[in-house]
């Protein structure tokens, strides 16, 4: 009984043996292929711009804004009158009126 197992394990992995190298052959071709394809492809296309690696570049200056510069204290004050507050923030008129 025993002998029947070993003689069927004996087979089953000589063919798997055969699948693996076969299988084994394929992905080595199919990888030399890709490289000496690879090896064909033309150039890569330049850069839209000016090359970031160039030191002798045009780049655009470089300025300093503050983040903090159109800053305005709001705190709290002493509460005003609604004419007055109104007659503050009104446009003047051009005739002076």
């Amino acid at each position: 009984m025993f002998a029947q197992y070993g003689a069927k394990e004996a087979a089953v992995r000589s063919v798997a043996k055969a699948i693996s190298i076969g299988r084994l052959r394929i992905i080595a071709g199919l990888a030399v292929a890709a490289m000496t394809l690879g090896n064909c492809a033309p150039p890569t296309t330049p850069l839209a711009g000016a090359d970031p690696a160039d030191p002798a570049a045009k780049v655009a200056g470089v300025g300093y804004k503050s983040t903090v510069g159109p800053y305005t204290r709001m705190r709290p004050t002493v509460p005003t009158s609604w004419r007055q507050r109104n007659g503050r923030a009104a446009p003047t008129s051009p005739s002076g009126q």
